[in-house]
């Protein structure tokens, strides 16, 4: 029921900084989660951020220190700042909102290389 459109991938190089931004529609009353996970080339998918709407985070140990998850609860947008950029960055990001279900955004490629 909950359309996910993210936005800001593309190709960065190594030490580089993204930042994506999922949308939701509408806005969400009541307490929630949004976060993204990530998926590269023969891997598996991974959790890399979360947040809820209480300002509650969690990382991933491979990003933590390098990203940072925002979210703006009157637009139900989370933002991922990725910096410091390493090549096994490169994936598949999904964003993702969680209340009584998760519902998924398509996904948005990053990758990192020189």
């Amino acid at each position: 029921q909950v359309q996910l459109v993210e936005s800001g991938g593309g190709l960065v190089q190594p030490g580089g900084s993204l930042r994506l931004s999922c949308a939701g529609s509408g806005s969400i009353f009541g307490i929630y989660t949004m976060g993204w996970s990530r998926q590269a080339p023969g891997k598996q998918r991974e959790l890399v951020a979360a947040i809820n709407s209480g300002g509650s985070t969690n990382y991933a140990d491979s990003v933590k220190g390098r990203f940072a998850v925002s979210l703006d609860n009157a637009k139900t947008t989370v933002y991922l700042q990725m910096n410091s950029l390493k090549p096994e960055d490169t994936a598949v990001y999904y964003c993702y909102l969680h209340v009584a279900r998760y519902n998924w955004g398509q996904g948005i490629q990053v990758t990192v290389s020189s």
